[in-house]
């Protein structure tokens, strides 16, 4: 039973090889050329203003909330298409199952969308 394992463990050790010599070949290699404005931390490029304990608004953190509830979404339909054709004889209990989710997720949506929370201003 263990002799089904080996090809996993050679290719565990051919990556564990591959990225210590590439590593090592970039070390070795690769230019040396340090100043003082590539030792500096990199900021995106932008020198930053203001406090770093600036509030923000907590508009931000609902729409990045929604955007988790409706792309978990996403995690549930993805597996269901797959195997749907899978499911035998019960392929319309799996669709009306599906539907109604989708349902509840709709209407929920349509709720939050009148409550203005994909307002920006």
């Amino acid at each position: 039973m263990l002799n089904s394992y080996i090809p996993v463990l050679v290719m565990g050790l051919a990556a564990v090889i591959l990225s210590a010599v590439f590593i090592l070949l970039s070390a070795v290699l690769g230019p040396r050329r340090p100043s003082p404005q590539k030792n500096s931390p990199y900021e995106c490029g932008v020198t930053p203003i203001g406090s770093a304990r600036e509030r923000f608004p907590i508009k931000f953190y609902l729409i990045a909330m929604l955007f988790i509830v409706f792309d978990i979404e996403t995690v549930f339909l993805y597996p269901w298409a797959v195997t749907y054709g899978a499911s035998g004889g019960m392929m319309l209990f799996n669709l009306v199952e599906m539907v109604v989710f989708v349902a509840i997720l709709f209407v929920g949506y349509i709720y939050i969308w009148r409550r203005g929370a994909f307002e920006w201003g």
